[in-house]
């Protein structure tokens, strides 16, 4: 299961991915905002991010204007690596180097039919583990020294 949040800035591209995911059978939960009225991005990540870190979601998306303010807020929940992607070779790199859990998109930036195709590409990502475990282990124990 995925989970899916977005501010208001996010909230028209994550009703798009939602009904793509409808369509393409991929299963979601919907964590907010519910509307176009102004929330501010911090508290819309968190959710998400639990959602993920709890194991009630695999992955998750978040989506704010630019996807840059929800990236930040989503990284600075430890076991979080949340990546801010605007093509496809990034998605795809974001999930098989470094087991990105979250992707963060931007509603005002990118347009639906790529997002869905970054979306896809990351979801049907695996990570590759070998040498990249080892770089995703140092950020892992980076956090533990905060």
């Amino acid at each position: 299961m995925i989970a899916i949040g977005s501010d208001h800035g996010g909230y028209e591209l994550k009703e798009h991915l939602k009904k793509h995911f409808e369509e393409t059978g991929v299963e979601f939960k919907d964590y907010g905002t519910f509307s176009e009225a102004s929330v501010d991005y911090p508290d819309c990540a968190e959710p998400v991010c639990r959602a993920v870190l709890n194991g009630e979601a695999e992955r998750g998306i978040l989506i704010c204007g630019t996807g840059i303010g929800i990236s930040i807020a989503a990284n600075k929940f430890d076991g979080i690596r949340a990546a801010l992607c605007s093509d496809v070779y990034s998605a795809l790199m974001a999930k098989q180097h470094n087991n990105a859990n979250i992707l963060c998109l931007g509603g005002r930036v990118t347009g639906r039919e790529l997002a869905f195709m970054i979306a896809d590409t990351w979801l049907g990502a695996e990570f590759l583990g070998g040498r990249h475990a080892a770089r995703v282990e140092k950020i892992h124990n980076i956090e533990k020294m905060q």
